[in-house]
């Protein structure tokens, strides 16, 4: 069912139940209204004839039952359109009978026109209830007496005074039919159940119409939106304010839910584009590593009695081939690992420790090495630990195997300390070798895939690995002069945000990741340098 059907429906039943309501509070107030207009003419009827229900007791008292007849005429006359029952007591006072005086409790007599026993009729005439009826004690306030299903309003005043020893004492009731405004009331049913008749169509037609204009945007929304297909165009859903919240909040939404569905497109693609990349380069990297080795078991193999000389250098080549192989193989699954890792995998990493690790596995590996270490402690930050350590292992790889000159050992120099503006701090770390230094001109190749200088026996991937993590730490990283002495420094500088757990930008990484397919520099990324 349509959104404006529903609207238009439910308006349509929830019109007539507010009119009912609204006209079930509107008759309560009529009804009220009715009733004080009645009461207020029955105490005006009362007032005009209570001195004649008086002077007709005191003649009936007297023994003048001409007078008396005279009397009853002008007191139902001046009843008008009430009705008029005057009850007087019998003897002129009402005792208990225990001869002490006291007035006797009232009761209900029938046979008095429904007063109190002890009690009789003197003069009645006009709309008003039963003889039988029973009437209450008093009724000094208008009450509702109901009989023979009919009701009136009744109001009783007390003739005398209830507590006069001497003189004639009764009591003077009044009566008003209660359909008097019945009418008025009946009219006021009729026009709500009209109203509430005519509200219900009205209001779903008038709330259909206002919907089906409010609806108007989102219907165009939906068109914008079913027309688009991910998966056989590039276009994606255009939309221009609407100025209504929930209409532009929906397309902010589907916006944010494409937008997200092409970053995993994407990923997807890039993920897939990785495996083939790593597919083909590992076995171009290793066609030259393996055929060396083919050529060696080949010549074991075709010349059993070789001299022991030359077989102790085909093996070495063959020992030397394979640990080229391994590093190979070994540096590519680093580099597809640094193309498909999620912002899920990083966290808080204390760089301090980390480098500090880094540094002492060298020394324990290399023990004719000359390390200095000299760093700042607690330095943290939002990383990938495996990542960042891959990075740091390499760049002290590097020093250990470019970092000296012919016959001495390697001397390197790492430092790590924060550096930058307090509202954009880094971590700054240092690699200072003691080697024959990186002419200015190379700078910039030595970060490609397979870069090597002659004789080098890496991989040729362990500088592109520290540009890969660097740049997905939204880092950069530069060659410089070594500041005392020959040789070369690599500074890296790492975003370092004041609260690490907190940080969002870090954990932004680039979309586009294709160290291992493309050549760092000429792709659609630059490296992460600094001039």
């Amino acid at each position: 069912m349509r959104l404006t059907t529903r609207i238009a429906l439910v308006m349509g039943l929830a019109m007539p139940l507010l009119v009912l309501g609204s006209g079930a509070l509107l008759l309560r107030l009529v009804t009220r209204d009715v009733h004080a207009e009645q009461d207020a003419h029955l105490r005006e009827r009362a007032a005009v004839l209570l001195p004649l229900a008086r002077g007709l007791l005191r003649t009936e008292e007297s023994g003048q039952p001409r007078k008396a007849a005279n009397r009853e005429r002008q007191l139902l006359d001046a009843g008008l359109d009430v009705g008029v029952r005057l009850l007087a007591a019998d003897g002129g006072s009402v005792t208990d009978g225990s001869g002490g005086g006291n007035p006797a409790e009232p009761g209900r007599n029938p046979a008095t026109g429904g007063g109190p026993q002890g009690y009789r009729v003197v003069a009645a005439a006009g709309p008003q209830p039963p003889a039988l009826a029973s009437l209450p004690v008093a009724a000094p306030d208008p009450v509702t007496v109901r009989a023979r299903r009919h009701a009136w309003r009744a109001l009783s005043v007390e003739v005398g005074g209830a507590n006069a020893r001497k003189g004639p004492r009764g009591t003077l009731w009044v009566f008003s039919r209660g359909s008097a405004g019945t009418a008025e009331v009946t009219a006021v049913q009729h026009r709500i159940l009209v109203v509430a008749l005519i509200a219900a169509p009205l209001a779903g037609l008038l709330s259909w119409a206002i919907a089906e204009r409010a609806t108007r945007p989102l219907r165009r929304l939906q068109r914008r939106a079913g027309g688009l297909d991910p998966g056989t165009s590039t276009a994606r859903l255009d939309h221009a304010p609407t100025r209504i919240t929930e209409v532009d909040d929906l397309a902010r939404t589907l916006q944010t839910v494409l937008s997200r569905y092409d970053e995993q497109a994407a990923r997807t693609q890039e993920a897939l584009a990785t495996a083939r990349a790593f597919s083909a380069t590992a076995s171009h990297e290793l066609r030259t590593p393996l055929m060396g080795m083919q050529t060696n078991l080949d010549v074991l193999t075709d010349h059993p009695d070789l001299d022991p000389v030359d077989r102790a250098e085909v093996l070495a080549d063959l020992r030397s081939g394979q640990q080229r192989l391994m590093a190979t193989l070994i540096a590519l699954r680093a580099l597809a690992q640094g193309d498909l890792v999620e912002a899920d995998a990083f966290g808080v990493v204390d760089l301090s420790e980390l480098v500090a690790a880094a540094v002492a596995d060298v020394e324990r590996h290399h023990p004719g090495v000359r390390l200095t270490l000299r760093l700042t402690p607690g330095l943290r930050l939002s990383a990938w630990e495996p990542g960042l350590r891959m990075a740091v292992d390499n760049l002290l790889r590097n020093a250990v195997v470019h970092g000296s000159r012919a016959g001495l050992p390697a001397r390197i120099e790492v430092a790590l300390r924060p550096g930058g503006r307090p509202e954009d701090a880094v971590a700054v770390l240092t690699v200072d070798d003691d080697g024959p230094g990186i002419a200015p001109e190379e700078r910039q190749q030595v970060f490609q895939r397979f870069h090597r200088r002659t004789g080098s026996p890496g991989s040729g991937l362990g500088l592109t690995l520290v540009a890969q993590q660097i740049a997905l730490h939204r880092g950069t990283v530069r060659i410089l002069d070594r500041p005392t002495g020959t040789g070369v420094r690599f500074e890296v500088h790492l975003p370092r945000p004041v609260d690490p757990a907190a940080d969002t930008r870090t954990l932004e990484l680039p979309l586009h990741r294709a160290w291992l397919s493309e050549v760092p520099g000429e792709g659609p990324h630059d490296l992460p340098t600094r001039a």
